[in-house]
Parts: structure tokens; sequence; C-alpha cells
């Protein structure tokens, strides 16, 4: 009996009108970032292990999908395993390859390797898939494209200005009004740190911290009292938790809570340079807002942290993040290359432009006419035709069997094709072609010209 076919879980199949939706999100995307000069590259599948392993901390390590080698490793691998006793060495001796878990640590990869290659500050972009071993859910999968603009070799802070106008040209091509981008700074988290006296659970601090939109001001305080960090440092943190007021204001008060920090103070005037700057050329339509809470990315992230939320009215996670890195290259032995990057969450993106109803209906059009087949002159003299509206850019085809006039026109029907072209002896012999509209059935007869016209 035959298996019943499936996909593995955090997988999907996508029809033609998602594959339409999702090209025309990547597309916006792609064209703006090669408005900003932003290059394409693109980085393997998979990349050996060693390259991807320890870079993403304990947890991420986990995520990763490790790939086993081909042949009859899975056999020596085990002999070898029962004389060493050794896990590493199994490990390493039956996969030395993994699926890439994001498109930043390959990028990095490549910079070094390609180094003598480079022209730097180098800006390139990529949109590939990425595979992650986790838990699937809504907005989560465990295959997924990313979306990724950096620029390495700069320290200017221009760049992360130019990346929040990036984000508000594509969320404004996308029609999506209210995006929030929310920004903060690795230093002000350190120094906040610092000035409470819990430099030493700096992580422990900054990841509650993060959690104060879920858990609230009481189940933040909860968890960092179970960390560790005294009632003490958290009565001068007390301002943090109702942090409102405009950009300008709140990096009023961080300059008065870090002035005993020169960390604190670094990240403050840093934030200042891309909030005052980003505010005097304007914004289409996102809003920036300065996020104390916002931690992301700690591993790797040293200067400024972006992070987008989608317009209120829609619930859903984030749909875009990012940060300055100053030595991410480090890790394979290109010191002092300091980058900033952003990523754009294609899959949760496409659930909030059709939950707000965004797509524009020529996104997912199809055959512009269906040419009916009435037997082989018929179709012969429609392929001429055909042929001729293909070279001007009209989608245009032929019903390839010769079936049942009522079955064609309901093939065209079903796949929403808007116009039926229908040629006979008549149309032959005058050298037309009888057009239907077959929303409204209205039906004329056109010379070849005519027909281009209305189909295009």
């Amino acid at each position: 009996m035959a298996s019943k076919p499936s996909i593995p879980k955090g997988t999907r199949d996508f029809s033609p009108a998602e594959v339409a939706k999702r090209q025309y999100i990547m597309q916006i995307i792609k064209s703006n970032f090669e408005k900003f000069g932003f290059q394409p590259i693109e980085t393997p599948s998979f990349e050996n292990s060693e390259t991807l392993m320890g870079k993403y901390g304990e947890e991420g390590d986990r995520l990763i999908f490790k790939i086993l080698n081909s042949g009859d490793y899975l056999a020596k691998a085990n002999a070898s395993h029962l004389e060493a006793k050794d896990s590493t060495k199994l490990t390493s001796s039956i996969s030395e390859k993994a699926l890439r878990y994001d498109l930043t640590v390959p990028f990095a990869r490549y910079v070094v390797q390609h180094q003598n290659d480079i022209e730097f500050p180098f800006k390139r972009y990529q949109i590939q898939p990425v595979w992650r071993a986790d838990r699937p859910q809504k907005g989560r999968f465990r295959e997924f494209f990313q979306c990724d603009a950096d620029v390495v070799g700069s320290k200017s802070l221009w760049q992360e200005v130019e990346l929040v106008q990036l984000y508000d040209m594509v969320f404004s091509d996308l029609g999506l009004k209210g995006a929030t981008i929310k920004i903060n700074n690795r230093k002000i988290l350190s120094g906040i740190a610092e000035v409470i006296g819990a430099s030493d659970k700096l992580i422990d601090f900054t990841v509650a911290l993060d959690k104060l939109d879920k858990i609230g001001e009481d189940g933040v305080k909860k968890e960092m009292i179970e960390k560790g960090i005294s009632e003490e440092a958290i009565t001068k943190v007390q301002p943090l938790f109702n942090f409102t007021g405009s950009i300008s204001e709140k990096i009023e008060k961080l300059s008065q809570l870090l002035v005993s920090s020169q960390e604190g103070m670094k990240g403050v005037e840093e934030l200042r340079f891309i909030c005052d700057n980003t505010m005097n050329l304007g914004l289409s339509t996102a809003t920036l807002d300065l996020d104390v809470t916002l931690a992301r990315g700690l591993n790797y992230y040293t200067g400024a942290i972006f992070e987008v939320a989608p317009p209120k009215e829609v619930a859903m996670g984030s749909i875009g993040g990012g940060g300055r890195y100053d030595d991410l290259t480090g890790i394979f032995g290109l010191k002092n290359m300091s980058g900033v990057g952003i990523s754009f969450g294609l899959d949760r993106i496409y659930l909030v432009v059709e939950e707000l109803n965004l797509f524009p209906e020529t996104v997912t059009a199809t055959t512009k006419a269906l040419f009916i087949n009435y037997g082989d002159r018929e179709a012969f003299y429609a392929m001429k035709a055909i042929q001729k509206l293909r070279v001007s850019g009209i989608k245009a085809e032929l019903y390839p069997d010769n079936a049942k006039v009522a079955k064609q026109f309901q093939h065209a029907d079903r796949r929403n094709i808007p116009f039926a072209v229908i040629i006979g002896e008549n149309e032959m012999a005058s050298d037309s072609f009888a057009l239907k509209n077959l929303a409204t059935g209205e039906q004329v007869s056109l010379d070849f010209e005519a027909l281009k016209e209305v189909l295009l």
C-alpha cells in the first residue's frame, strides 16, 4: 500500500499564489537593498560544523541541524566509538557539516576567506534559507528565509542612520504603516549593570529586563532576585520600569542614570547621534523608539541594537532586527573588523501584510488569456499569436488538449484567467480573434493589434 505523503514538521509547501506574494515582498526588499548600495552574495546551504558550532551560545548549538557523513562513515565511527568511548570523537567522525543556522556567521566566514578580493567598507545583502531544529509554532519554522543587509569595515554611525531609513523605506513600499523601529545600545545595558553594581550579572540582568513586556515589572524583579541581583540594585533601576517620554527625554534620563559610567555615557552619545540625525532627516511611515529593555543578540552585539515591531493592530512578534558588532570576524582570525547589519523576517512580514490585506491584486495575476483549442489547425493559428503576445510581455497560453469547450472554459474560470480567445473557421478566414471577457460574458472580434492592446 502506498504511504501517505507528508513533509517534515516546521517546513511548508507554497502554492503559486503564496510564492507570488513571497516574491513580491522579496523583490521590494531586494530593490531597496540595492538602492542603498548593498551588493548580493550567496553562501552554501551547509557549512563545515566547526564554522557554526560555538557561535550562537549553548542553546543555538542545540538547534543546529547536523548532516551525517555519506558512505560507510557511520559503521566505522560506531566501531571506533566502541573502542574509544569518546562521544566528541564519534560526533565529529559521523558529522563534519551542518545546515546554516543564520546568514551572519557564514557572512563573517566569507569576509575573512575573501578579504583580499573585497573593497571595504563592504555592503552586502543575502536572501537565502536557513534551518533551525526548533519547536515549530505560529511564525516560527525549521526552514525559513532570512533577508540580511550588513556593512563591514566601518565604525561610522551614519550606517545605523541609513539602516533605520532602509527599514522605513521597505515598510513604506509594502504599505505597512505604523511599524515601530526600536533601538537600544549594548553599552547602555553594560553601563546600567555597572552603575547598580551587577556587571558580573550583565546577561542575567538584561535577559530579565528584556521580558518586561511579557511578564511585567513584578515578574522581572522576581527573576532578577532569583539570579542573585540584589534588591538594592533593582531599586536603582526602578526608572527603567516606567521609561516613557520622547526619545530626547529618554536620552536625558539615561544621561542622568549613567553619569558615573564611562561605557554607559558612550552608549548614550551613540544613541543621541543616531536618533537626532534620523529624526532630523525624517521617516515616512515608521516610528523610531528608544527601548532600554531591548537586549537581543548579546553574544555578539557591541553597540546599537534594533528590533522592529509590526503595526499595533497585528498580534505578532518582531518582524526584523539587528545591531552593531565590533569583532564578529575575529572568530575567524580577522581582528578589528566592525560591522552593523539588519534582517527582515520574511515569513512574519508575509503574515502581517496578509492580515492587513495589503497585497495588490496584481501580485497573484495569472495568465491573461487562455486560447481555446478547437483542433490542430486552430491551435497552430493560436500559437503564432501567443508567440507574438509573449514577446510583448503578455502572459498567454493555449489549452493543450482538444477537449470539450465547456471544460476549457471551466479551466480558465478555476484559474481566474480573465479572458478566453476563440478561434474558429471564421476567425482564421478573416485573420481575426474572438475575445471573450469571462467576468462579463462580453465577446468582441479583434485583429491582432487590437487584441494585444486589450491584453497589455
